[in-house]
């Protein structure tokens, strides 16, 4: 069974629905089982190892919305720690995965990828029109992309039986939608942390009060000489998180619009500390 067979099949699912969707997954596993056998006579366990990472493709097909890479630890039991990474504009599932490896062994780390396209290869959670600032942000297709984070999560942590809340991570626009979800359903994260971002009214419209969100812990950072986002929306952001009576974390750093040595090394100890 090729790819093309796979891409040439794909619009069956939304017409058939689930029993399409496990003939395909049963497809994949025998082909990719026989692949292997054939390939390196394997045993059962080393099999079994070696064709996780194709689990990538399996949800995929279930969830049409969003692509991600995923590092799994060694051991997974219900207690272990999601990390959901959501990347800024033109960006990709590449970037913020990087950190990785400085972040706990032992935590799942997912990092999804945007399902629009930009220019040079990148993708968006929704588009932005930079000469007008009444239309910085599509507030239709950002919540759009919040629903179908929050489905893929869900997913997640039922693939995983996971039975913990799930920390989050998001780069300017990423950052802006982490800031929507977390605040609108603070009952699913644990720890947040908003890089060169800001709360953005429109698209916070159902955020919970105190007693909902004093469990979550924020970390916000932001770059003094930040072009993209200007500082002053940063600063809002420990602003309107004081009001709401959440506990943070807000730190600026000499730079732009990134992330540099000193709030890479502070990002991964507010992650690390308990």
């Amino acid at each position: 069974m090729s790819v093309f067979f796979i891409w040439q099949n794909i619009g069956k699912v939304k017409r058939n629905g689930s029993q399409f969707i496990a003939q395909i997954e049963a497809k994949i596993l025998f082909f990719l089982k026989k692949r292997l056998q054939r390939k390196a006579g394997l045993r059962l366990k080393e099999f079994t190892k070696r064709l996780a990472p194709y689990q990538i493709l399996k949800n995929y097909l279930c969830n049409m919305d969003l692509q991600f890479i995923v590092r799994e630890p060694e051991n997974i039991t219900p207690n272990s720690q999601l990390l959901v990474m959501i990347h800024g504009y033109g960006s990709n599932e590449e970037d913020l995965f990087s950190f990785r490896h400085d972040l706990p062994e032992d935590w799942i780390i997912v990092s999804y990828r945007a399902p629009k396209m930009t220019d040079y290869n990148g993708f968006s959670w929704y588009d932005i029109d930079f000469n007008d600032a009444e239309k910085f942000i599509d507030v239709e297709q950002a919540v759009d992309s919040m629903k179908a984070i929050m489905k893929s999560i869900d997913n997640l942590k039922h693939h995983y039986q996971l039975e913990g809340k799930t920390n989050m991570m998001g780069f300017s626009q990423g950052g802006i939608l982490t800031y929507a979800m977390t605040l609108t359903y603070p009952e699913f994260f644990n720890k947040i942390a908003c890089l060169s971002a800001y709360p953005e009214p429109k698209i916070l419209k159902n955020i919970k009060g105190k007693k909902e969100i004093q469990h979550l812990r924020f970390f916000i950072s932001h770059g003094t000489e930040d072009a993209v986002i200007p500082l002053d929306w940063g600063r809002k952001a420990a602003d309107f998180l004081y009001e709401l009576g959440a506990f943070f974390t807000f730190r600026e750093y000499m730079n732009g619009h990134g992330v540099n040595q000193k709030n890479y090394m502070d990002l991964i100890n507010f992650f690390k500390n308990n």
